[in-house]
């Protein structure tokens, strides 16, 4: 099933919602819903949403992390132990 497979117009949600939960639930991919011939809403189910948000803050983690790296905002396994015992 391509892409193009998966775009209706706003109508045909209003008209198959309950069907379309079904098939989103059942591992469907993705449904855009246009209006007016231009895309506005993506559907897909809960689960998969909450895992591309996962996927999504572990890349931010990563993006950050590489940010310090390049700034020299890294410390030794050494001095991080250090700190952990003064905070303890």
């Amino acid at each position: 099933m391509s892409r193009h497979d998966r775009i209706r117009p706003i109508s045909y949600l209003k008209a198959n919602s309950a069907e379309i939960l079904r098939e989103l639930a059942d591992g469907a991919p993705p449904l855009v819903i246009t209006q007016n011939g231009e895309a506005k809403a993506v559907l897909q189910d809960a689960a998969s949403y909450e895992a591309a948000q996962e996927t999504l803050a572990l890349l931010k983690l990563i993006a950050l992390g590489r940010q310090d790296m390049a700034a020299g905002r890294t410390a030794t396994v050494r001095g991080l132990a250090r700190r952990i015992r003064q905070v303890v």
